[in-house]
Parts: structure tokens; sequence; C-alpha cells
């Protein structure tokens, strides 16, 4: 039997106002192409299938479509629900496409046989069981108590998730067990960050206050786990049967540095359990150039080919001493007659020893508050050029403003 394992879609995700319509179209149909190439028979998704609780109407419609095109194939779907999932939207379809040979789990079940399903191969014979876990929030599999302190909320939450893991775990043996097919490969999913992973810029993290991570030891001993969350593909403690296959596009500009993936599982019971990466075509290229302004335009050649098919979508942190008000209108310059598009220009936020000595030796006195601004404005990293100028400008109005009342005042 042959499963792929795959997760962090993020439909309907928009990029500093971009959207990844697109990219995720071709994803989609490439994804679909692979199943047939490979004959696979089931494909697992481990959560975050779309960016919000609220997708936008056309991702809803590019998941729908998939699902019926996935028909043609015969592989079955397991879709689990991720942090960015909403539990009522998943669900209000999840009968319909029950119907479609989809299985829909979007939160976890008090009866956890719920959550226990049976894949089967081509020939429609049991090859697979899945202990299908979703996102796991709190409220779905503990108590709540009174009086205790943060370290034993965190225990507490820690052991609750390790129990619900075991329960399921353990359903699946009794399965396997009354079905007399004691070699039937059990497979885990799970939605969350596992110690000792590598996080990016888009990863929010989701047990905030109570738990960071889930030791990879707390799994229980299933032939594969299939995780999610985490958008570099990854083996957790070095275990090449737990994974996170990464989502299949870059979600950050940090996640350039590596190919994005998707994991193809193929097992049996006659057979071990063998897995391998099928690396997903780079559908929109994103690149990072910093330095000064003529340290990016030497960078351009390398990072802006000339024939590239779509434009490149840039972020450019210029690391300059002193503050250019036309920033952007230089970049703008830079770039013109290259492929791209600059979605995030940025100042580097460290600057040189001069700079610094510099400063550290001036006094308010010495600065007017127009360079006080200008300096605050300075260290915003997430205000683009035209922001900071907006600002600029506006705060001139308001220092004209405040003076002319002074003024006449008697």
């Amino acid at each position: 039997m042959k499963i792929i394992h795959t997760s962090d879609w993020h439909l309907g995700q928009f990029f500093y106002t971009r959207s990844r319509a697109r990219e995720h179209q071709a994803f989609l149909d490439w994804l679909l192409a692979q199943i047939t190439a490979h004959q696979v028979d089931a494909l697992i998704i481990a959560g975050d299938i779309f960016d919000t609780g609220s997708p936008p109407s056309y991702a809803r419609e590019m998941y729908n479509r998939f699902v019926v095109a996935l028909q043609h194939t015969r592989c079955q779907l397991v879709v689990l629900a991720g942090n960015h999932d909403s539990v009522s939207m998943l669900n209000e379809s999840r009968e319909l496409l029950a119907c479609l040979n989809t299985r829909v789990i979007a939160s976890a079940s008090p009866q956890v046989d719920d959550q226990i399903l049976l894949l089967n191969d081509a020939q429609q014979q049991p090859a697979a069981i899945v202990c299908a876990i979703p996102y796991l929030r709190p409220r779905d599999i503990q108590f709540s108590q009174a009086g205790l302190d943060s370290q034993q909320k965190q225990q507490n939450l820690l052991q609750a998730i390790t129990d619900h893991y075991q329960r399921c775990y353990q359903a699946a043996l009794a399965l396997r067990e009354s079905m007399d097919r004691p070699q039937l490969p059990i497979i885990a999913t799970g939605h969350l960050t596992a110690l000792g992973v590598s996080k990016s810029d888009s990863v929010r993290d989701i047990y905030i206050g109570t738990l960071d991570a889930f030791p990879a030891m707390a799994f229980p001993p299933a032939d594969y786990i299939a995780l999610g969350h985490i958008h570099r593909p990854q083996q957790v403690a070095g275990d090449p049967n737990i994974r996170y296959s990464g989502s299949p596009i870059p979600l950050s500009f940090d996640e350039t540095g590596g190919d994005k993936s998707i994991c193809l599982i193929d097992c049996g019971e006659d057979r071990p359990l063998t897995v391998s990466q099928i690396t997903v075509p780079c559908f929109q290229p994103l690149k990072t150039l910093k330095g000064s302004l003529e340290e990016i335009a030497a960078q351009l050649p390398t990072a802006v080919p000339r024939d590239a098919a779509h434009p490149v979508w840039l972020d450019i942190e210029i690391a300059h001493q002193e503050y250019l008000s036309d920033l952007q209108t230089r970049v703008e310059a830079l770039l013109e007659g290259w492929p791209a598009e600059v979605l995030l220009l940025r100042r580097s936020r460290a600057p040189s020893s001069a700079g610094l000595h510099r400063q550290t030796n001036e006094t308010l006195n010495e600065l007017s508050s127009e360079e006080v601004f200008q300096r605050r404005l300075a260290q915003e990293e997430n205000l683009t050029e035209p922001e900071q100028q907006r600002l600029m400008t506006l705060f001139k109005q308001t220092l004209e403003q405040v003076q002319l009342v002074d003024d006449t005042t008697p």
C-alpha cells in the first residue's frame, strides 16, 4: 500500500497582500499527477488545510474541486484539522464528503473508536490502520481544574495529550487483533510542535503559556507518525518514521532555504515500512536580498533570472547608515526592467559601530523633533517605506499645526 503524507496547505493565504491561489492550484494539480503516477492508495492531510477559520470562497471551492477530482484516482482521503482550521467549517461537509471516499476528523472525540480508520489497498483489502488525531484543543481532552499553577497546567496538558494518543493506539491494536492481522501497520497523525524541531517565521506557537512542545518519547510505538504544523520537512528526534511533511509552498521568506516536499509511505504486512520524499516544484520564487543598494544590485542577476516565468517576490533588507527618504524610489529604479516585485522593504536594525557610537553620545537637545521621530520610524521593521513616508508626512503636518497654535496663542 502507498500513502502520501502532506500538511499545512494554508489554502486562502494572502502573502503581503498577494494571493497564493495560483500556487495552490498548481500544487493541487501536481499532487493529483503524483497520486496517479505512484498509484497512491491513500492521502493524509495532517492539518491546516486552510489558512484561517473563515477562508475565502475561492479557497473552499479549490478544496472541494480537489476532493471531487481525487475520485478518479480511487485514492482514499483523510483530512485532519489543524490549529488554523475551523472545526465547524470542516464538519459542515463531513457527511457529504464521506460519500466521496473522504474521512474528515476535525476534533478529538471522547469515543476514540471514531478516530480509528481502516485503509484499504487497491484490491479493497485492509492494508493499514490510522489513529486519526487532529490538532488537540485542551478543552477536548481534559477537564478544567482550579488552583493549578502554570507548571501543573503544563504537566496536565502533556499527560492529557499522551493519554489520548495511548487510547487511540490501544484501540488500533484491539482492531488489529480482532481482524487477526498482527502485521497490519498502524499509522498515527498529529498537529503539534514536537521537541527539537526547526520552526519558521510563519509557524505560530499553539500551546502558548501551557505546553511548548511534545516529547517524541511520548508518542505511541506506531509504525509511522504523520505530523503537521511545522513548515520545514524534517524527522523528529532522528526517527525516520516520525516526520513533518512540511508545507508544500513557502509560507514565509525564511522558508526559501530548502526544498518543499511530500512524504511517500510504502507499507504492507509482508514488508517493512519505508518512507521517501518527493520534492514539490517551486511555483512562485521568493528571494531575500540584504545589503547596501550597491550590494543589492550585484545580487540581482543571481536572484532574479531575466527569463523568469513569474515575477520573483523579494524581501529586501537595506543596510544603510543614513536615513534615505527616497529609498522606495531608489529601489524601484534599481529593479526597473527586472521581473521582480518587492513585497517587503525594510532597514537593517544593526547599525554600524560608528553609528552606535554617534547615537550613544547624542542627546535629545541635539536632535530636532523630526529627527527623533525619523529615528523611531527607522526601528519599525514591519513598516514599509511608503508607510514610513506617510507617517512622517502626518507627523510634520501635526507638528506644523501645534506650532501654529503656539504662535497664535497670546
